[in-house]
């Protein structure tokens, strides 16, 4: 079976009498464009997502035959959790994870990343009070600006925009 989008969800995909099989994806794996899986049930799955933007997330169906759907799972993992106290440290926080160009999220007013040794003990000798706990990680943060003109009829993106109006503004 070749995934080339996604169907729906769960919520809207699933009925009585239709069986739900699980894809299991790693975090990391649901940014991935290109990818062969097996599902729980052990159905083969080709997944090629060549749109940009396109993206798994948790309970995304991926495939349904009207007697069974088969339906992202996001596998939880150990996480570093971080409650922030103000919103001056919410974006000091975020912007230091960040500055070190590894994967944040935010979810439930919490903070989350892969665990990592290393940066767990930077987090806590900075005093951010760092946590290690089991959890799913849903909400990736895309914080990067990505200068494509895929998916929008061709035109410019919006980043090659602002660059053309800043451009045309020095230029005057």
């Amino acid at each position: 079976m070749i995934v080339e989008e996604v169907l729906g969800t769960r919520a809207a995909l699933s009925a009585p009498g239709i069986e739900t099989d699980l894809l299991e994806l790693e975090w990391y794996e649901t940014t991935r464009r290109i990818q062969r899986k097996k599902t729980a049930g052990g159905m083969d799955i080709a997944i090629r997502l060549l749109r940009e933007g396109q993206r798994l997330r948790q309970d995304d169906v991926v495939y349904s035959d009207g007697r069974k759907i088969v339906v992202v799972h996001v596998k939880p993992c150990e996480a570093i959790v971080l409650r922030p106290l103000s919103m001056t440290e919410m974006g000091t926080v975020c912007y230091e994870i960040g500055n070190k160009h590894l994967p944040l999220f935010i979810q439930d007013n919490e903070v989350l990343m892969p665990f990592e040794a290393p940066m767990f003990r930077w987090l806590e000798a900075a005093g951010y009070r760092p946590e290690k706990s089991e959890r799913q990680l849903l909400e990736l943060l895309k914080s990067n600006v990505e200068p494509h003109s895929h998916g929008n009829g061709g035109g410019p993106s919006l980043f090659t925009r602002i660059l053309n109006l800043a451009g045309s503004k020095q230029e005057s």
